[in-house]
């Protein structure tokens, strides 16, 4: 019998009540924290002296936390049993299946909703197809994700390749050239029938892990990175990179910002002059707040040279050095501050003309603009989600906090915002 079958009395549970065999009950569940007292934030005192040793601490867990914290394999293990002729009330993330809480899912997924054709043609396809790219993500996706958020390394390698099996890092380039031959989704869609609402659907599942720095650690240098390659690359340099990069084997970023010029794109100093012989660029200057930049392989870089601003992909080589960067959301990310120092490139890997550089990243913002959208609108339903939930668990003046009208006033502001922008 594992410790969720377990059947145990609350009689029983009122015997461990005291320093060094302890137990709580939360939403029927039973927890041994006889060792974890001393590890909880608020002191073994909270759990020794607040009247929750061997009682129900539902109402008091759920008055500071949310529900998932249970979920997470630490506390977990601390459970060892249930309580018997008793059931769970709080409902836990099902993986892969869409979520009973109202409003927390975009209304093209609700059953009766139609959207015109000549937005989408076949709307069944596109469910069955977020239903496949949820169940990838709950399974792989979000446990590295919660790993990785707590000790800061980029994302698992085994996430990355699992992903280039499906080719999710071609797909979230958008529809294009760069799909043709491939087995999208184990063959869901094909390549020529990818639209912008598949990749809708992708940004919008890695966005519903609520861990903004994981999801950029998670190749999204590559989205903003790539893309100049794949338009005003060489063919020979697209044969090279474009291949390695979608299939995981190696990493780039987008270097423009710098720590004097952040929006200011044409007030960038880094600095390319060719060689006397014409076959090289000197690359000298710094980046700043660079997305995976700490673990990126190429580097597609903003420089200032003698016709004007000039894109030109950078390999990690010599001169080229890389620090992180501590930034408000988690290390994972990969931010860096770069320093390029004397570094030769070839001129073949120009990246549009020389001079024409606003005319590659200009080309560039829709993409980008667009993934921004689709990700902000799908983080407002996780908002909304996790704000009814909390006011149906958290009590005061002994009743649900959604009980308070000023409370529901504030949710269907926030609720009316969410429709309005998905």
């Amino acid at each position: 019998m594992t410790s969720t079958e377990r059947q145990i009395t609350r009689e029983e549970v009122e015997k461990h009540n005291k320093d060094g065999d302890l137990w709580i009950v939360i939403d029927a569940k039973v927890y041994d924290i006889s060792k974890f007292k001393n590890l909880h934030p608020g002191g073994a005192s909270v759990l020794l002296d607040a009247e929750v040793a061997g009682q129900d601490a539902t109402e008091a867990f759920y008055g500071l936390h949310r529900h998932e914290v249970l979920e997470r394999p630490q506390y977990k293990r601390l459970q060892v049993g249930v309580i018997a002729g008793e059931k769970s009330t709080i409902l836990a993330r099902v993986p892969g299946q869409l979520s009973g809480v109202p409003y927390a899912e975009p209304t093209w997924l609700t059953e009766g909703y139609h959207i015109p054709l000549n937005i989408v043609r076949d709307l069944q396809n596109h469910r069955k197809f977020q239903k496949a790219v949820r169940e990838f993500m709950d399974e792989y996706v979000y446990p590295d994700a919660q790993a990785r958020e707590a000790d800061g390394k980029r994302p698992a390698q085994s996430v990355i390749d699992k992903m280039a099996d499906l080719n999710l890092h071609a797909m979230r380039m958008g529809p294009g050239k760069h799909l043709q031959g491939r087995t999208l989704m184990g063959g869901l869609v094909k390549p020529e029938e990818f639209d912008y609402f598949h990749e809708l659907i992708i940004t919008q599942e890695f966005a519903r892990s609520s861990l903004r720095g994981y999801g950029d650690g998670l190749l999204g240098g590559k989205v903003i990175g790539l893309p100049p390659v794949l338009n005003f690359g060489s063919e020979e340099l697209k044969a090279r990179v474009v291949p390695e990069v979608l299939s995981g084997k190696k990493f780039i970023c987008l270097a423009i910002s710098e720590a004097h010029a952040g929006s200011d794109v044409m007030g960038l100093q880094t600095t390319a002059v060719k060689t006397e012989d014409g076959k090289e660029w000197i690359i000298n200057g710094t980046k700043k707040w660079i997305t995976n930049g700490t673990f990126a392989d190429y580097f597609t870089v903003g420089c200032k040279t003698e016709d004007g601003f000039t894109v030109i992909l950078v390999e990690r080589g010599p001169g080229v050095e890389t620090k992180q960067i501590k930034t408000s959301y988690s290390t994972t990310a990969g931010t860096a501050y770069i320093t390029f120092d004397d570094v030769r490139v070839p001129v073949g890997n120009t990246l549009g003309e020389e001079g024409g550089g606003i005319f590659v990243m200009l080309s560039n913002f829709n993409h980008e603009r667009w993934v921004m959208c689709c990700a902000s609108a799908r983080s407002q339903r996780g908002v909304v989600e996790e704000c009814l939930k909390w006011t149906q668990q958290r009590k005061v003046f002994g009743k649900p906090l959604h009980s308070q009208a000023v409370i529901r006033s504030k949710l269907a502001a926030m609720i009316s915002r969410a429709e309005s922008a998905s």
